[in-house]
């Protein structure tokens, strides 16, 4: 099988995204079930014990990358549907990589979900071993953070990223699970914010406490997890997610709990809020950004065709989210995989890809490049994958837990409000 080739779909999944987003989520519908994710991989058989990671500062980056040379090979995992592909199947961008570095690249779509992905390679890291990947792609909101944590991603040498340093957008740097870009370097991101049906609701939302509107009585929706929820409903009352203190967890917890007892939240919702959306049940729900530029999409350009469900950045700040590229401790191929990282930052390579995956880019500089080489005005312009300088201006991260028992409080405050 050619390295590049990606299984056929059918052509609504291969803009769409759906289904790719049904599973970068996943870890978070565990987690907000009252089951940790330490718990969920030592089910697996992972110990979760874990270990200082080791910092950036104090690594011997000629130990690890040596004179920069590159062995000519880099075993990649991702998610299906991740990058971009032509009618051959073939990713174009991957092919060009080959072409200009002369490294072949072993590309699998073996992650499915963050944490049972996890599972199978941290116990070969304890054992001090190579995972038979040099870059992977996870998610923050916990599977990064527990990486960091037990010290199984390599430090980067920033002196290779250039491209990084000069395109990426400030706001995917120093992120809070990953402070001075340590492990990580942004593959995409998405938003969480507000989606409605405009024939309904014609006032447009602007706050997360819009959904808490008696008028949309029955039919609003919210996510059940421990992430998507709680954070925008603190943010909403002015509070840090970061920096918020039990008291104010649960100030916010009952404001969200009042609403779901008067009757006004439908339900809390996983994946499965955007088909409440369109069939009806909901009008105004919690959204990720993706789901909803699909939803409204023309059938012809590869959406569902419902151009009446629109978008909404909520006035305080949507929350903001990253799959980032990580290269595994015991990596065979680290200058490969840091090689990749940078070319992945190049303008007219970010282009390509988010012309096809259609999630937020993290090099702002490739709008240009959609709009005018590419020709596709409906994502160049689309704030939803080259958001606004004014939109970025006030989002705000997920929670990192500083332990589990920090963890384990905040499940406790907001998993009776959402699992009832």
């Amino acid at each position: 099988m050619n390295p590049y080739d990606v299984p056929e779909l059918h052509p609504a999944l291969l803009r769409g995204l759906t289904q790719r987003r049904i599973s970068r989520r996943d870890f978070l519908r565990y987690t907000g079930a009252g089951i940790g994710v330490g718990s969920i991989l030592a089910a697996c058989g992972v110990s979760g014990t874990a270990k200082p990671a080791s910092t950036a500062s104090a690594v011997d980056f000629a130990k690890i990358y040596g004179n920069g040379a590159t062995a000519g090979t880099l075993n990649f995992a991702n998610w299906e549907d991740y990058i971009d592909v032509d009618s051959k199947g073939r990713s174009p961008t991957l092919l060009q990589f080959t072409k200009e570095t002369g490294i072949k690249v072993n590309y699998k779509t073996v992650i499915n979900d963050n944490d049972p992905f996890l599972a199978k390679i941290i116990p070969v890291l304890q054992a001090g071993q190579d995972t038979g990947y040099d870059l992977i792609v996870i998610t923050n909101g916990g599977p990064v953070e527990r990486m960091v944590r037990l010290g199984y991603l390599t430090p980067l040498d920033h002196k290779y990223l250039s491209n990084w340093e000069t395109n990426a957008d400030p706001k995917t740097k120093n992120p809070n699970y990953d402070p001075g870009n340590k492990y990580t370097a942004v593959w995409q991101s998405g938003f969480t914010g507000i989606a409605y049906n405009s024939k309904v609701v014609k006032t447009p939302p602007t706050s997360f406490k819009d959904l808490l509107n008696p008028a949309y009585k029955g039919r609003v929706g919210m996510f059940g997890n421990n992430q998507d929820m709680p954070c925008p409903a603190l943010v909403s009352m002015g509070f840090d997610v970061d920096k918020a203190t039990p008291a104010q967890w649960q100030q916010a917890a009952d404001m969200v709990k009042k609403a779901r007892d008067d009757g006004i939240i439908r339900s809390f919702y996983d994946q499965s809020y955007i088909n409440a959306l369109e069939n009806g049940d909901t009008v105004i729900t919690q959204a990720w950004s993706g789901d909803v530029f699909i939803a409204s999409a023309s059938k012809d350009f590869g959406g569902d065709g419902f151009p009446e469900l629109k978008w909404a950045f909520p006035q305080e700040g949507a929350v903001y989210w990253h799959d980032n590229m990580c290269i595994p401790l015991h990596a065979q191929h680290p200058v490969d995989a840091i090689t990749y990282m940078n070319y992945a930052y190049r303008p007219d390579v970010a282009a390509k890809m988010a012309d096809f995956i259609w999630y937020v880019t993290p090099v702002p500089s490739a709008k240009d490049i959609v709009l005018n080489q590419l020709k596709d005005p409906t994502v160049g312009n689309s704030p939803l994958v080259f958001p606004t300088t004014e939109d970025l201006a006030s989002v705000h991260p997920y929670k990192v837990f500083k332990s589990p028992e920090e963890e384990d409080k905040w499940n406790s405050v907001w998993q009776p409000v959402y699992s009832s």
